[in-house]
């Protein structure tokens, strides 16, 4: 068996925001159950809160699949119709040519943290579409699992990863990726802004925890791209608060204020 997560990076005509979540969470689960291998799926919407603002973020929404694959040559091309339905039915909105389809290869299942709150939903995901330069793979990836995979999902509100790399196999619309690699990371907060924040402070070792990240490794490609999002799909959705196993009174009351409040 072989894991595989396919991302669809997507934007939807105005007003039809509603027929496409009927859609997504009805005929389309359906169909997607029937698939072998299949092992969830979840749409999310684009937050206000990102950790790269300046660059460009050309989707509002994004739909994971995530998949355990027989034999993936012969069972991701299933993926492609079933996607296309939407396409065909003018649920995607491609006017200009951003709608994106990325499969990938999972190098391991989820990584958890001492923050994840087992048996509850995800409030979110990030992205990053990475690289890693070349010649030196086997040490971007010592780097992340060793180092930088625990570090980033003891963040308050992050609670694990995944890490993939961009399959062979892919399905139409055939487009541009400016990543080999993918950094899956899940959220568990309601205060995204908080966890941000935190993440950026500690990355820059000025966090209220005392925590500071290692230094970001030279192996890692500064060619990146980070995208956070919120979860929109399903019946189940985090509860509140924000996981972390660490201490909150460290944390000054004003800590994720925005910063024209």
């Amino acid at each position: 068996m072989s894991l595989y997560t396919t991302i669809h990076l997507h934007n939807v005509p105005e007003n039809r925001e509603g027929e496409y979540a009927d859609w997504f969470d009805g005929k389309h689960r359906a169909d997607l159950s029937r698939l072998r291998g299949f092992v969830q799926a979840d749409r999310y919407e684009l937050t206000p809160e990102q950790i790269m603002p300046d660059i460009p973020q050309p989707w509002r929404f994004m739909s994971v699949y995530e998949f355990d694959y027989p034999a993936p040559e012969i069972d991701l091309p299933a993926l492609a119709p079933l996607l296309a339905e939407a396409r065909d039915a003018g649920m995607i909105d491609d006017s200009d040519e951003s709608e994106r389809i990325h499969s990938y290869a999972m190098y391991s299942d989820w990584k958890f943290s001492p923050n994840y709150k087992s048996g509850q939903p995800f409030s979110g995901v990030s992205i990053i579409l990475a690289n890693f330069v070349a010649g030196r793979e086997p040490e971007y990836h010592q780097w992340y699992d060793d180092v930088h995979m625990p570090e980033v999902s003891r963040v308050p509100g992050k609670v694990g990863m995944k890490r993939g790399r961009l399959s062979d196999l892919q399905v139409e619309p055939r487009r541009y990726c400016p990543g080999s690699d993918l950094v899956f990371c899940a959220q568990q907060t309601d205060d995204l802004l908080f966890t941000v924040r935190d993440f950026s402070a500690r990355a820059r070792g000025v966090s209220p925890s005392g925590v500071a990240f290692q230094p970001r490794s030279s192996a890692g490609s500064v060619a990146r791209t980070v995208h956070y999002f919120r979860k929109v799909s399903g019946d189940q959705f985090w509860s509140g608060g924000i996981a972390y196993d660490g201490d909150f009174s460290v944390y000054p009351e004003d800590f994720a204020r925005p910063a024209n409040s």
